[in-house]
Formats: C-alpha cells, sequence, structure tokens
C-alpha cells in the first residue's frame, strides 16, 4: 500500500438561515456561532483481497463469519502523560450504494492510496430489489415507500462488491437505516424507539437475507457478521436522534453520528453511546459557519438545487475544498479536536465536493499525528483513555491551544 503505514499504536439556506435539506442528511444553514498512526496490527492482510474469502455461512448465505477484520490497527492504548493527542478524522458516506457512477470504487482506490480508513452507512434498501419493495415497511409510511430509489439490480450487485472490498480494506459498515424519511408524518424525527427498532430490524435484514430476496444464490456473500459489525450509524437529515438511543443502547450500540451542528470539541456521550456530530466549520468568504457535510455546503451555495450554474463550480469546489482544510487546520494547530466529514456518491454541481473531499483528504494525510480513521476505530480508541485525560481535552474551546503546550496540559493531569 501507497503513503504513511498504519502500522503502529492507534494512539443552510443562503447566509446564516437555517434550512432542511431534504435531498441530503442535515441542517443546510450556517450559523454565528462561532500518538502513532493507527496501523494495520493483528489480522491486516497488507494490500485489499476482494475476491472470494472462506468463512461460516450465515443464515441463508449472504454474509458469513471469515474471522477478525483484516487491516485493522493494533490494539490502542492510552495516551501517556504530556503525550500529544493525535489529530483524528473520519471521512464517512452516507447511503454507500454504487450506481455506476464509479464513486465507491474511487474512494476505496483514494483510502488505499492514502492509508485511511473510512466509515460506510449502508442503506438497507440498497441491498433489495425493488421488485420486492413490499417486503419494506416502514414505520408510519406505506409499505414499499421510500425517500430515496430502490436501485437497479445491477447495481445491487455493484454495491455488494464494493462493501464487501470495503470490509476487507478494513472500513466499517455502519447503517443509515432504509427509506430516508425526513418531512410529513412519517419523519424519522417522529419515530418512536420501537419505531427504530422496527426499522432497524428491517435493515439489518435486508443486508442479511440479500440472497433470499434477490434469489441471486450464485454469488459470494458478503465477508462479515453484520449483526456483530454494526455498532454506529447515522439518521436521514440528521433527525431523530433522541429516540434512537435508547434502541441504539439496547443493542449495544457504541456510538452515533446524528447530531446536527456540533462544534469542534472532544466528544461526550449521550445515554451511554459517544456523540460524534458533524461539526461546524470556517466557511471561506462567508461570516457564518457550515456544516462539515457536502450537501450543507452545496445548500448554501447553490440554495439546494443540485444543478447550479456550471460557471461558479470552479469557485464553489475551492470553496468546499478551503472549508474542509479550514476545519482541519484549526482543530490540527488548536485542541486537536476529532475532525468529522459526511459525504454522499453523488454528482452534484458536476460533481464539485467529490473532486473537494478527494483534495482535502491529501492536504491532510501523511501529516504528523493525522489519524484517518472510521468512526469505530476511533471509538476503540477512546474507549481505552484515561476517563481524566478525556475532561482535561473537554476543556478546551474551539480553536484553543493548551496553555504551555501538550506537555504541561496534560502532564499534570
Amino acid at each position: 500500500m501507497r503513503g504513511i503505514s498504519r502500522r503502529g499504536l492507534l494512539g443552510a439556506g443562503v447566509g446564516a438561515a437555517a434550512a432542511i435539506g431534504v435531498g441530503g442528511c442535515g441542517l443546510a444553514g450556517g450559523s454565528d456561532q462561532g500518538g502513532d498512526r493507527p496501523g494495520k496490527g493483528g489480522g491486516g492482510t497488507g494490500d485489499p483481497a476482494p475476491g472470494k474469502v472462506e468463512g461460516r455461512l450465515l443464515g441463508d448465505g449472504s454474509t458469513s463469519d471469515t474471522g477478525k477484520q483484516p487491516n485493522q490497527p493494533a490494539e490502542p492504548v492510552p495516551l501517556e502523560p504530556g503525550q500529544t493527542p493525535p489529530q483524528f478524522v473520519i471521512f464517512s458516506w452516507d447511503g454507500a450504494g454504487e450506481v455506476g457512477n464509479g464513486l465507491f470504487p474511487r474512494f476505496l482506490e483514494l483510502a488505499r492510496n492514502h492509508d485511511a480508513a473510512m466509515t460506510f452507512f449502508l442503506s438497507g434498501l440498497y441491498l433489495l430489489p425493488e421488485s420486492k419493495k413490499h417486503l419494506y415497511r416502514p414505520p408510519n409510511n406505506r409499505t414499499g415507500a421510500s425517500d430515496i430509489g430502490y436501485l437497479t439490480d445491477d447495481h445491487i450487485k455493484q454495491t455488494l462488491k464494493y462493501v464487501r472490498e470495503a470490509w476487507l480494506d478494513g472500513h466499517e459498515i455502519g447503517t443509515h437505516f432504509n427509506g430516508h424519511f425526513c418531512a410529513g408524518s412519517g419523519s424519522v424525527e417522529k419515530w418512536t424507539p420501537a419505531d427504530w427498532q422496527n426499522e432497524i430490524d428491517q435493515a439489518v435484514k435486508f443486508v442479511t437475507e440479500w440472497k433470499t430476496n434477490s434469489g441471486w444464490t450464485d454469488l459470494d456473500p458478503l465477508p462479515f457478521d453484520y449483526r456483530k459489525e454494526l455498532v454506529g450509524a447515522r439518521t436521514p437529515c440528521l433527525l431523530g436522534q433522541d429516540k434512537l438511543l435508547p434502541t441504539a443502547r439496547k443493542l449495544g450500540w457504541r456510538y452515533d453520528a446524528s447530531s446536527p451542528g456540533g462544534h469542534q470539541k472532544w466528544p461526550v456521550k449521550r445515554q451511554g453511546l459517544w456523540d460524534l456530530p458533524l461539526q461546524q466549520i470556517p466557511f471561506p468568504g462567508r461570516s457564518f459557519e457550515v456544516l462539515s457535510m457536502d450537501y450543507n455546503i452545496l445548500a448554501n451555495q447553490s440554495q439546494n438545487t443540485t444543478k447550479g450554474m456550471p460557471s461558479r463550480y470552479p469557485e464553489w469546489k475551492k470553496q468546499a475544498t478551503g472549508a474542509y482544510l479550514a476545519g482541519f487546520k484549526r482543530a490540527y494547530e488548536s485542541n486537536r479536536a476529532p475532525f468529522y466529514i459526511g459525504n454522499h456518491f453523488e454528482q452534484w454541481n458536476g460533481g464539485i465536493y467529490m473532486d473537494a473531499v478527494e483534495e482535502a483528504l491529501k492536504g491532510m494525510a501523511g501529516k504528523k499525528d493525522v489519524r484517518l480513521v472510521s468512526f469505530k476505530q476511533f471509538v476503540d480508541w477512546l474507549d481505552v483513555q484515561d476517563p481524566k485525560i478525556l475532561d482535561k481535552l473537554r476543556t478546551l474551546e474551539v480553536g484553543q491551544s493548551p496553555t504551555g503546550g501538550w506537555n504541561a496540559f496534560l502532564k499534570s493531569v
């Protein structure tokens, strides 16, 4: 693999007005508010092996238990007194379906080239053929309804291929649930904990029974036990987290990435789960900050349309890239708060947001102390830290550097 080795220790509308971006996954407005590299420790296999992997078949053979996930960091260790914390950056993808535009494999290759791990929040419906849509019974919505489209059979097969490849490369497979309901009486914002349990059960079933639902018994299974793999999620449009959390905790999940409008500070737990929100970051040339997701940047550039004026694409791409890099730089040069970036496999505004996130990742990779990890790998690290160290890190505000430097700041804990 090229790039810095992962071996070692995992040491809105326009202006400031907020708006819901129905086509995206979060608040679209801005606001006036202001260790060692993770490595492929035990179980790593080096270069990706997207072909057939032997394992114990589960259920109908849609998934299998192939053992420990390859290409994972070594066991995380606590920070030592006075040690500078790593700068964690987590790139994540909502939906994670391949629709023939080549974006899923493009970013798998980018991750390999820069030794990065990412989180793919898979929508369960992306593995359910549209001919079987009657099997989906979404809470408070009609049978088979979905605010995102069902994939073609060929695109489902491509999605299966790249989800398989992603896991073998060491990436995390989370969930983005199913029908992506963000408005009306059936919105996820109004769901109860029981509704969320129903939705999760169906999402897991679509992933673990895709062979039964599709009839494609000749295809290789996914190489993981999804019920064990699944430890975190992001809700549609960042809605409904409060009622999701009791269910997520009952299921043993470890984190949730659904909070809207967080700030670049060290995280806390909510209802027993790590709360890892998208964050407000500097928006070059504007007087407000923007949420760290492609759709939210789009909403402030082309007013929620995904096909804005082509003449502005170069300017918007530069602004989007600059926003990601400004958010990274602010954390990296001050409190070292983890930085979360959300994306979709979309060609909005000519694909400029895909180019922006690629340029931003390249601008972050390889720098001292920078760790490009999945959410799962990040909470692995959090869970072994001294709670007093984490409490001290949380005292640092957005953009605030430790008084006297990191050695003095953390040595006194």
